[in-house]
């Protein structure tokens, strides 16, 4: 099949280099069961290729189904994709087939893969490679013969340097990629596709087709469409809906252009305010800490003053067991708390500064002028340094166990991983 008869039963506009070259590749890895990954921005038309190349494949006559990764709740993606067994997990009532498994003999098209889970990743990486899945909640391995087609608009390499995505499915999938141009790369279909686009709703709705004076051809031309086909076909259809003449010049045009383009250039981490779980968390922290350092500060202010007057140590003790057992007991750790404190009728049987030491060992005097001229330590308020040693605090609680150190932290297993990878925090 030619490259323009390729076009015509697609519906593809345009004459492009990088559109022929992408189409003509598209043709020729059909001819075999390689892996694909389209790259492309969104709005490009990165399904339509996977369309091709199922549709002159030798599947041609088998199913195809095309998935958004994105578009799947993270915690049913593997039931999915994969299949369950009855009683898997709370709601899994009966068995399901995934689709590898309904889908076995045709294509399957991984729209947005770069926001597929890590687990599932690691699932679609063995289904690659051997040809094997097991059902959630299933110890049987199963076989199938799926053609996979993945598409991204996100540069896949840098999630894998910050450990996002696996870098081994990474070059699993890239088999053979296949880059499909943006709408500003391709200047002189910009037209073309336009006039196709008004003309369909002409012909839809009975009017007479919209047209542009020279002028708004070129401004046409040069404006970068951010959204790439679907915001120029949204434009023609906005276009002949609201305009009041057949013919638009530039000033006309221009009333339908977004007065600002969204700026597609990177921005910088640190400009970058945090947004979602991220925000939460630090909001979280800096509490936390804040709330730490003023508790600190108060006993210490409480010690220095029993230092200086002894006889208000019972009173100190029995307020300080009362505050601790009260604020221990709403968290349910009341019973680790008793053996730590003093009973209320504590009274010390000489002044603290001069108290016995466990173990016989040494007394330690303590100077009256060091009271005085006392200096407080300011605790560091770094919260990247704090957040790494309570990392490193539950992941030794909990012996290495990264599910268990998540649900301590407050966080999420997938936030955790991120975090050890942050901070080059080695598994304990």
């Amino acid at each position: 099949m030619d490259l323009q008869s390729i076009k015509n039963r697609f519906g593809i506009i345009g004459n492009a280099p990088a559109l022929n070259f992408a189409l003509n590749t598209a043709v020729q890895v059909s001819l075999t069961d390689l892996t694909v990954l389209v790259v492309g921005e969104s709005g490009v038309g990165k399904e339509v290729i996977s369309q091709i190349i199922h549709a002159t494949s030798a599947r041609k006559h088998n199913p195809f189904i095309a998935l958004n990764c994105g578009a799947i709740p993270e915690g049913t993606i593997d039931s999915e994709l994969f299949g369950h067994e009855k009683g898997a997990f709370t709601g899994a009532v009966d068995s399901r087939k995934g689709y590898f498994e309904t889908v076995n003999g045709g294509t399957i098209f991984l729209d947005e893969i770069g926001e597929m889970p890590l687990g599932t990743q690691a699932r679609l990486l063995r289904v690659l490679e051997t040809g094997e899945f097991i059902r959630v909640g299933s110890s049987k391995v199963q076989k199938t013969d799926v053609r996979v087609i993945a598409a991204t608009n996100r540069e896949l390499l840098e999630f894998a340097e910050k450990g996002r995505f696996r870098q081994d499915l990474y070059y699993r999938l890239s088999t053979v990629p296949i880059r499909v141009p943006a709408l500003r790369d391709r200047k002189e279909d910009i037209l073309l596709l336009f006039r196709k686009f008004v003309v369909d709703f002409a012909e839809r709705y009975k009017t007479t087709p919209v047209q542009l004076d020279e002028e708004a051809r070129n401004l046409l031309i040069n404006y970068p469409f951010p959204g790439n086909v679907r915001e120029l076909k949204n434009l023609a259809e906005q276009i002949s809906v609201l305009s009041n003449s057949q013919t638009l010049n530039a000033n006309q045009l221009r009333k339908f252009l977004p007065e600002k383009v969204v700026n597609r250039m990177p921005m910088l981490a640190s400009d970058a305010a945090p947004q979602g779980e991220f925000a939460n968390e630090r909001e979280l922290l800096y509490k936390l800490f804040f709330d730490m350092k003023k508790d600190v500060t108060e006993l210490k202010k409480m010690f220095l003053e029993i230092l200086q007057n002894p006889s208000l140590a019972g009173t100190a003790a029995n307020f300080t067991k009362e505050s601790l057992m009260s604020d221990f007991h709403n968290n349910g750790n009341a019973m680790d708390l008793q053996p730590m404190l003093p009973t209320p009728n504590y009274q010390p049987t000489q002044p603290i500064a001069n108290a016995y030491q466990p173990n016989n060992t040494q007394a330690v005097l303590i100077n009256e002028d060091d009271i005085h001229h006392h200096e407080e330590v300011e605790e560091t308020l770094n919260i990247m340094v704090i957040e790494k040693e309570l990392i490193i605090k539950a992941l030794k609680k909990h012996k290495g166990k990264r599910k268990d150190a998540a649900a301590d932290l407050g966080i999420s297993e997938r936030t955790l991983y991120r975090k050890l990878k942050e901070y080059d925090i080695d598994d304990l």
